[in-house]
């Protein structure tokens, strides 16, 4: 990380400093559990637990230094070394601030390049975050060292999860990939502030959050924030297929890449930017996109996916077309996108059970568009095989739940979903829709819970079952698929990880 001593710390947010002002931290954490020798620790008050309550157990780990809004004693009464701060959240986005600008002022006198990439969208930011960081991975320069190219764990993408993100990064680092969320105006304008990005990439407006947000053309105001905050020399990354995001080329001055799954849209793209298509689209056997990478209308190149499903060809190309504004040759580009896998858990992740049953554990989140992916790409691959659709709620969709949940049952009905297991009161509509479409008796159940809906795949599960499991993030089914891929013991396989969002 970029090195602040706890003096610069005070000062740059604003804080008042307790303890040695020639202190140095060396990693910043917000979970006591993970401090270490070195670290600055940041109380954050939380939804359940206050951090203030673990500075003595961060300190005991190895910690140097707290940000915290108030002052902690030690068992003795004696104050624990702090920066003290009116908001700890908003202190932690100013100091990441300041490393970005550090680590593109070093540079810059070194003559050295920086790249700051930012992804939001409704859906696919982890998935193309990863891809995106695996690209620059591959190149010389970004894989050139332990911090070359920096990326969040996981999905972290928010107020806290951004700047965690910039302290892992510091001088020697070439690419800074950043995952952008949100869930209401404001809010990506605030993170954009932080790192300052040079390409931004929009992938989709969809109806997840809707319920905070207060519906799809405020998502879609939101999103286009991170097109506002790029500079005239910066690119923006733009789905053509969707049109909401189309329309933010409207709202920035930076210069324009679009990409497509339909290559005759060409003609329609011609003179307003970069076109990134995919020629002659498909998917093998495995449901793995397949297709040729066409850039600025240059012939095709081969890539062959290992993710699974046909709506990861946008976050391909997506990712693809911010690496090519980065200045990474097509070719290498292809290559890249062809090698990798899914970095992240719990996004159609597959298990192949050595009972013969699989399972796509895809219940990190979910809303109606992904929801729909996920279930067309299980019947894609359903063939042959019984399969399941292990569903639960849909979170934060306000007003528009119900019709959402009634929409999805109905879809698995015309999927022709063998089975379709309900869990939880919230996905009740899902339920009811499925049967009022159609579907009853033994195809269709309602449980109450993780455990009931455990008991009933364990007794009816056969060899050769496709199990997809799929929820919100909050309903905790993502542990139910856990359970029952590892149920017959299985091992993980080099299919093991694939990821929707």
């Amino acid at each position: 990380m970029i090195e602040f001593s706890a003096a610069e710390i005070a000062r740059i947010t604003g804080g008042r400093l307790v303890g040695d002002p020639q202190t140095i931290p060396t990693h910043v954490t917000t979970d006591s559990r993970e401090a270490r020798e070195g670290s600055l620790y940041v109380a954050k008050p939380g939804e359940r637990t206050d951090g203030h309550s673990f500075v003595g157990a961060a300190f005991a780990a190895g910690a140097v230094l707290a940000l915290s809004e108030r002052e902690v004693t030690d068992d003795a009464g004696i104050p624990f070394p702090a920066v003290v701060v009116t908001d700890a959240v908003l202190a932690m986005g100013a100091l990441a601030k300041e490393a970005v600008r550090r680590i593109r002022e070093a540079r810059a006198a070194r003559g050295q390049a920086f790249t700051v990439v930012g992804i939001t969208g409704s859906a696919g930011k982890t998935t193309t975050k990863d891809l995106v960081a695996g690209i620059f991975r591959s190149t010389p320069d970004g894989s050139a060292g332990e911090a070359a190219t920096i990326s969040p764990q996981g999905s972290y993408n928010g107020e806290v999860g951004v700047p965690l993100t910039v302290f892992t990064a510091d001088e020697s680092t070439r690419y800074l990939v950043i995952e952008m969320g949100a869930t209401g105006i404001g809010h990506i304008r605030y993170l954009a502030d932080i790192v300052v990005p040079d390409i931004g990439v929009v992938l989709v407006v969809g109806s997840a959050h809707a319920g905070e947000f207060g519906g799809v053309e405020n998502i879609a105001i939101a999103k286009g924030e991170l097109v506002e905050a790029l500079a005239p020399e910066g690119t923006a990354v733009l789905n053509f297929d969707d049109p909401r995001v189309r329309a933010m080329e409207a709202r920035t001055s930076a210069r324009k890449s679009f990409f497509t799954v339909h290559p005759e849209t060409a003609e329609e793209a011609a003179g307003r930017g970069t076109l990134v298509a995919a020629v002659d689209s498909h998917t093998d056997a495995e449901g793995r996109p397949v297709f040729g990478l066409s850039i600025g209308g240059d012939a095709p190149v081969p890539v062959h996916s290992r993710l699974i499903g046909a709506h990861h060809v946008g976050n391909l190309l997506g990712a693809a077309a911010a690496a090519h504004a980065a200045g990474v040759p097509t070719e290498a580009i292809a290559e890249s996108l062809s090698a990798q896998g899914a970095a992240s858990r719990w996004r159609m992740e597959r298990t192949d059970r050595p009972d013969g049953v699989t399972v796509i554990n895809d219940a990190y989140n979910a809303n109606p568009e992904s929801m729909r992916a996920a279930l067309q790409t299980l019947a894609a691959l359903g063939p042959g095989r019984r399969t399941w659709a292990v569903l639960g709620a849909m979170l934060e969709l306000g007003d528009e739940s119900i019709a959402a949940h009634t929409a999805v049952g109905t879809l698995v009905v015309r999927l022709n979903i063998d089975r379709l297991v309900v869990v939880g009161r919230e996905a009740r509509p899902l339920y009811i829709s499925a049967i009022n479409e159609g579907s009853w008796g033994d195809e269709c159940s309602f449980v109450e819970d993780i455990d009931e809906a455990y008991a009933l795949l364990e007794s009816e599960l056969e060899p050769g079952d496709l199990v997809l499991v799929k929820s919100s993030n909050g309903v905790g089914l993502r542990h139910l698929g856990d359970r029952i891929a590892w149920a017959a013991q299985a091992q993980p396989t080099d299919t093991a990880r694939t990821e929707l969002m």
